[in-house]
């Protein structure tokens, strides 16, 4: 790992290696290595993507969405979710004007913290929805994200 924390790029080669070698030898398969291929990432609104997920979600203190109020590059915007609900099994980030809402689905082994991070992409000023699953309820949070060029604000 190098100084800052993130992977090198031989890092990253073996990494993607080993999980090339785990799928050939039938330990992984195709499905668990690459993209899922739920309808819901085809879903073309906020509303189809919760309705293809099964989610009816109420809002919740309980989730902690952090994204920046101004994104300078909408291309890789860090977003990350926590959830402080007992028994959270799924974690799925949405961004409500994107062509397809939904960015990034993570199912949660029991005794896995509930915290995700990851980078997404907006294509324009919008709000960024964190939908957790909870002990078989849905819950959500939102945050509105301003993309601009250069970061102004204008």
């Amino acid at each position: 790992m190098s100084v800052s924390g993130t992977p090198t790029r031989r890092e990253a080669l073996k990494f993607s290696g080993l999980l090339g070698v785990l799928a050939g030898i039938g330990l992984l398969s195709p499905t668990q290595v690459l993209a899922s291929s739920d309808p819901a990432f085809a879903a073309k609104s906020l509303e189809d993507a919760l309705k293809l997920l099964g989610a009816t979600p109420t809002p919740s203190a309980d989730i902690l969405l952090t994204s920046p109020d101004i994104a300078e590059n909408g291309a890789v915007v860090q977003v990350g979710v926590q959830s402080k609900l007992p028994a959270t099994q799924e974690i799925h980030l949405l961004v409500e004007k994107n062509v397809n809402p939904l960015v990034a689905s993570f199912t949660l082994n029991e005794g896995v913290a509930p915290f995700v991070q990851t980078r997404v992409r907006m294509g324009q000023s919008t709000l960024v929805w964190a939908l957790v699953k909870a002990d078989g309820r849905w819950y959500s949070a939102s945050k509105e994200s301003k993309v601009t060029l250069g970061g102004c604000g204008g």
